[in-house]
């Protein structure tokens, strides 16, 4: 009798046993592996070597497009404030320069010596002058992409650029061209629409429907020029649109400022070490 009470008890602490590791198992079926997330930073080299300047002039900008921002003004405000807090660099205090009007002063410079030129009494000169004054000639308003070509011209001037860098103990010089211009687009969207049906019952089907809406453009060209010797040592061109509904009245200048900070990365990218920051999940 006491034999066969023992065998019995092994049993029921063998199933017990069973039973208690199967619902483990299913417990650790059921909580899935564990995970967490790292946080990683990856460096980024600049695009250029600034390490032989000091200091940085940010002097000013070629514009054009919507004339509610004064986009040479606060181009230049803000990439002064970004170098300022992530940049090794010594930012330069100093009045913008109206570059716009700077290419314009020098075209008609261009313009009065082509035709002194064209004056000089040779045979056949005079429709050659003609032609260079009328390629030298800028638009008198910039309102798109193409009327920026031209001005580009004051970029490869390195001696007016090597003159600002002696006035300025020789620093990197920002320049460049910004367009911001107003952008209205027009298409036919997909949108899901609630509706009931027959029977009462809310169902969810897609309707097209024709939209209008509006925004901005931002198409900056930033110049970095070696102020001792007025050469351009790298230039980069960026563009970037904003639309919202046709109703939705946005100011020009938040736009503008919403655009510009997706941009901003990319510029400091090219003349200090920048960081992207994310995430990396381990399983466990």
């Amino acid at each position: 009798m006491t034999v066969r009470a023992q065998g019995k008890t092994r049993r029921v602490n063998s199933l017990a046993l069973v039973s208690a590791g199967a619902l483990l198992a299913a417990a650790a079926v059921a909580c899935g592996p564990s995970y967490f997330e790292i946080p990683i930073e990856t460096p980024i080299r600049p695009k250029m070597d600034v390490s032989p300047f000091q200091r940085v002039l940010v002097a000013g900008f070629i514009t054009g497009g919507s004339d509610d921002v004064d986009t040479n003004l606060e181009t230049v405000r803000l990439l002064r404030s970004q170098l300022r807090t992530k940049s090794s660099l010594k930012v330069i205090d100093a009045d913008v320069m109206p570059l716009t009007e700077i290419a314009q002063d020098q075209s008609k410079s261009a313009d009065d010596n082509a035709a002194a030129s064209a004056a000089q009494p040779a045979a056949g000169t005079s429709s050659g002058g003609s032609a260079a004054a009328d390629a030298m000639a800028l638009p008198t308003t910039i309102k798109e992409e193409k009327d920026l070509e031209p001005y580009e011209r004051l970029f490869a001037n390195t001696a007016y650029w090597k003159t600002i860098g002696e006035e300025y103990q020789n620093p990197l010089i920002v320049t460049g061209t910004v367009l911001f211009a107003p952008k209205t687009s027009s298409a036919i969207v997909q949108r899901d629409q609630e509706i009931f049906d027959s029977f009462g019952r809310r169902v969810t089907v897609p309707t097209r429907t024709y939209m209008e809406r509006r925004g901005f453009l931002l198409q900056p060209k930033f110049v970095f020029i070696d102020g001792r010797t007025g050469t351009t040592m790298y230039s980069e061109r960026y563009r970037e649109e904003i639309l919202y509904n046709a109703r939705q009245n946005t100011p020009a200048l938040s736009s503008y400022f919403e655009l510009m900070d997706r941009l901003v990365p990319n510029f400091l990218s090219a003349l200090s070490d920048q960081k992207i920051r994310g995430t990396r999940v381990l399983l466990n």
